[in-house]
């Protein structure tokens, strides 16, 4: 029997990826912290304990994006990373001008303005960045618009 090495926990990542769409191991955005975090992005968890109408920015997967028909244009996404999930709201305008950005990124940073009203959090995007060259040859997909 001859040993084999064992995959890294990125490798495990991308493969659990390929083939079931997310992992039960280590979250990517763990891997990807270092760098995240040197950049200036928060966690979820991190953005859900600021005060409310407080500037900051944040990254995650983009694991939903929503435009009812009933939102004058508005477009709702939900970004996951290792410590949770978080929403975003991105008005008409920014949807507008950054469209690319908006409905390509797989891993996404958002500028904005954290809003929290009655226990519900949002943060409101004043500016996308696509982070997606971050995640390698990781395959993470969103739904979109059901």
């Amino acid at each position: 029997v001859v040993p084999l090495p064992l995959p890294s926990l990125a490798a495990e990542a991308r493969a659990d990826y390929a083939s079931l769409g997310l992992t039960l191991g280590t979250h990517p955005l763990t891997l990807l912290r270092p760098r995240l975090r040197a950049a200036g992005w928060r966690r979820s968890s991190e953005v859900l304990a600021l005060p409310h109408d407080r500037r900051t920015r944040a990254a995650g997967l983009v694991t939903l994006r929503q435009r009812p028909g009933t939102a004058a244009g508005v477009t709702f996404l939900t970004l996951e990373d290792e410590s949770g999930w978080l929403n975003i709201v991105v008005w008409k305008d920014l949807a507008e001008r950054q469209r690319r950005v908006l409905l390509e990124s797989r891993l996404l940073g958002i500028d904005g303005r954290h809003e929290c009203a009655e226990g519900v959090h949002h943060l409101i995007a004043e500016r996308l960045h696509d982070l997606t060259e971050m995640l390698g040859g990781l395959d993470a997909r969103s739904r979109d618009f059901h």
